[in-house]
This record gives structure tokens, sequence and C-alpha cells, in this order.
């Protein structure tokens, strides 16, 4: 507070009468650190967390923007007023550092001031389009794209409202996008290009506090969408031909990866009428999808499971093709020894000790589960194209439910798994395929187990079923959910 005693000590000593006096000397030596000690990453890592603590806050933010410091430093972020820019051992800095400015350029209103702010980075990019594609073979060109798409990624972390995200997006599409597909496919065996590249990508697709959300009548999402797809497609069908490295993680896992959650973001966002590209003959959902399984099923699901980000994005991306894409998606029309190789690698996520995996392996086998029902089980109308794929697959392999299932009462009834809730919907959807599956299972478990159980256990297979109905509705899902809970409880009793 300004009539504080401390204030009034302050002036007494340094000659700060205020605050705002204060926050200003604190600011100016923020800016002399970033200035002054570019080689020394421990330094400027402090003096940016300083800085965005500063930032963070909405009241100190507002004073901030009223200093004369911070001003000079939204308006001098070039690489000649803050040398660490160019150290390439501070080159994981200049995203949280465009991370900090971007919050503050975003507090005021105005699409002048922003561009403002973006004209240094504006100029790399136009220099960069300049530049032969053999230029971009060279360190300098590589250091100067890498630079942009990690300052880049700070500013799309920073737009957290339709209002902010819009600017960038203007300012990004159209001009720039070539400039990014054009670098993803002259430098795919470069993953020091690549991985800021589609880590950008990464944080722009995002839809976080809905800010992507276009007018109704804005093709904008369906635009982004299809550059997305060019990216992915570009990358992908590159990627697989190269030969494997000695670090296959670095050379290869990494950017595909990364690739996936792009991807898996896109088509999970709810700013794309996903029909559209069907109905217009538009190849880029089309080719996005098929370009991913061709990256993933490269990958042996032993390495899969081995490298965690790599598997969090691969089993991310399964739930959401299988829960929002199953009709249209190239799952189903891939032949059976694959799809299998799929579906199994599912019941492998299930079995892991990854909650969050777990959940999404139990998501996408319930939507492949329920699609099975609704469609052939159940199904009044003549199927669809999808359905008589999925129908010839598990008639190829018939013992491919029945495992699953297995697998998930045995999950249920013999671990301690946190998401029962999430686990007993695809057993529901298992069961409703077929009652002889699940009467031929519950054999084989009392079976298992000692004799003078099985007619305790036996009961507790009976109360399972209490009042479920042949339906996948929301109330009957839930009424077995309870009655699994139950059942698990009653199962395990001494």
């Amino acid at each position: 507070m300004h009539a504080s005693k401390l204030y009034a000590r302050l002036s007494e000593l340094l000659g700060l009468t205020d605050h705002l006096v204060l926050l200003n000397v604190i600011v100016g030596k923020i800016a002399t650190n970033l200035k002054c000690y570019a080689e020394c990453e421990d330094v400027i890592d402090h003096t940016l967390s300083l800085f965005q603590e500063l930032a963070s806050g909405y009241m100190t933010g507002k004073l901030l923007l009223k200093l004369e410091s911070t001003k000079f430093i939204i308006a001098n972020h070039s690489r000649e007023n803050f040398p660490f820019l160019e150290e390439y051992r501070c080159v994981r800095s200049r995203t949280n550092f465009y991370y900090i400015l971007g919050c503050l350029v975003f507090m005021e209103d105005g699409p002048v001031k922003f561009r403002s702010f973006m004209e240094p980075l504006l100029q790399v990019a136009v220099n960069l389009e300049a530049s032969a594609d053999a230029a971009f073979r060279t360190d300098v060109v590589k250091y100067a794209f890498t630079g942009l798409m990690r300052d880049l990624r700070g500013i799309a972390m920073a737009t957290n409202s339709r209002r902010t995200y819009g600017l960038l997006f203007d300012w990004l599409y159209p001009s720039r996008m070539p400039l990014l597909l054009r670098a993803i496919s002259l430098l795919t065996d470069e993953p020091e290009v690549t991985t800021p590249l589609l880590k950008f990508m990464s944080e722009f697709v995002l839809n976080k506090a809905q800010r992507l959300t276009f007018d109704s009548s804005s093709p904008n999402g369906i635009l982004l969408f299809r550059e997305i797809s060019k990216l992915i497609v570009a990358y992908g069908s590159r990627i697989l031909l190269l030969p494997n490295g000695t670090n296959i993680y670095r050379s290869k896992y990494k950017g595909i990866w990364i690739s996936l959650t792009v991807l898996s973001r896109a088509l999970c966002g709810n700013y794309v009428n996903f029909g559209v590209f069907e109905l217009y003959g538009d190849r880029a959902l089309a080719d996005a999808l098929d370009i991913s399984l061709k990256m993933t099923l490269s990958i042996p699901l032993s390495d899969i499971l081995t490298f965690k980000k790599l598997s969090k994005a691969y089993y991310g991306y399964m739930e959401v093709l299988f829960n929002n894409h199953i009709t249209i998606n190239s799952v189903l029309n891939l032949d059976t020894s694959t799809f299998v190789h799929i579906v199994t690698s599912l019941e492998s996520g299930l079995k892991g000790l990854d909650t969050g995996i777990s959940t999404q392996c139990a998501s996408a086998i319930d939507s492949l589960a329920a699609f099975y029902f609704n469609n052939i089980t159940a199904g009044d109308n003549p199927p669809s194209p999808a359905a008589l794929n999925l129908a010839r697959h598990i008639g190829e392999l018939p013992s491919l439910f029945p495992q699953i299932l297995k697998s998930l009462f045995e999950i249920i009834i013999f671990e301690d798994a946190g998401n029962q809730w999430s686990l007993s919907r695809p057993i529901l959807s298992l069961i409703m395929i077929s009652e002889q599956m699940f009467s031929d299972l519950r054999a084989q478990i009392l079976a298992s187990q000692p004799l003078d159980q099985q007619q305790r256990l036996s009961q507790c297979f009976d109360k399972l079923m209490t009042d479920v109905t042949r339906s996948l509705e929301p109330k009957n899902r839930d009424r077995f959910t309870q009655n699994l809970t139950t059942f698990r409880h009653d199962f395990r009793a001494k």
C-alpha cells in the first residue's frame, strides 16, 4: 500500500516512493538480467519465473502495463535487445518469454497493438519464406525457424479467449501456413525442427476455454483442419520412409506421438463438422486418418507400452478415433489381422498400471462394442458398410470379444482398479452383444473357484443382471454399474 511504513523507509533509503516505482525497478532488473545474462541459463529461468508470476496476476498485470520498463520490453523483444533469444542453451526459455509477453499484450484490447507486437516475428517469417529450399538445411535458417515456432507456441499458450485466439489465427492463416508445410516437408528428418513445429500446432489446435469458437457462417474450423491434415500427411508420409536411427524415439517416435496429439485435439475440439468432408468429396479427414493409422502401425506394441508419452498419445488417439469417428474411420476398413492387432493393443492398455490409459481403452472398447450391438445385434435397418466390416472381423476371430470381456472381469474381481465406473461401461456393452458369451465366461470363472464357494458366487452373478434390460440406455448403464459394484464387493467377501 502507498501509505504503508515500508514505502516511507524505502523512500528514505532508496528513493522508492510507491508501489509503481518499486515495480518499475523490479521489471527494470528483469530486463537487465534478460539482456546481460544470456549465457547463464539458471539466471534466465529464475528471471522469467519472477516475470511470469508478476504478469499472471490480473491486478499486477494491469500495473505492469503502466510501466515504461514493461512497455520497452513489449516494444523491443528482438534478439538484439535480448541476446538470450540467440543462445541455444536458452532455447526452451523462448516459449516462456513469449507466453509472458502474450499474456500482457492480450490484457489490452486492440488488433493494432497486437500487429505492432508481432512485427519482429513477421519479419522473421517473411525472411524465411524468401529463403531457397536448399537454405533450409543451413543452421542459420533452421535456428530461425525453430525459434519462430517456439515463440508462436508461447503466444498461442497465452490466448485464452475467442478474441485473442482470433488475433493469432488471422495473423497465421492463410499467409504463414505454407511456410510450416514447406518446412515440415523439407526437414522431416530433422527432429530439432519438426518437434517445435508440431508442438506449436498441438497448442494451436487445442480448444481450451472454448477459444476456438468461430461464427456460424465462418468456414475457419474446416479450413484449419485442412491445414492440419496437410501437415500430418506431409510429415507422416515422409517419416515412414526414413530408416530407423540409433535413437528411434528421438528420430521417429517423438514426432509421431506429437502428430497423434495434434490430430486427437483437432478431432475432439468441436469446431469442425466432419461430415462436410465426405459430403463434398474432400479427402482431408480420410487422408489424415489413413496416415495416422499407418504411423501407429509402424510402431511395435512393446515400444508403445515402453515409452510413456508415446503410450498416452497413442491411446488418447484411439479413444477419439473409436468414440467420434468409428463410422467413417479407416480402422474397420483394415484387414482382420491389423484390426485385431489394434483391438488387442486396447486390451493391453486395459491391463496396464496407468489408470488414465486404462480408462481411455475402456471407452474405446465400449464404443466398438456399442456400435456392434446397435448396428448388428439389435440393428433393424440393413447394416452399413462399416458394420459389415466389423461383423466380418468378428466372424473371422470370434474369440476377440470373449477374451476382452474375460480381461475386464478379471480386473474388476481381482484388482483394485480406481476406474471401476469406466470399466463397467464396456462390460455391459459386451454382455449385450451375446448372452451366450456371458454365460460361458460365468461358467469359466465359477469353475476356477473353490467348490465350497461356487454356489455363493453363482448367486453374485445372478444379482449382477437384476433389473438390467437389453439396452444401452444411460439409466440401464447406471443400474448395471451399481450392480457391478455390489457384485465386486460380494464376490471378494471372505
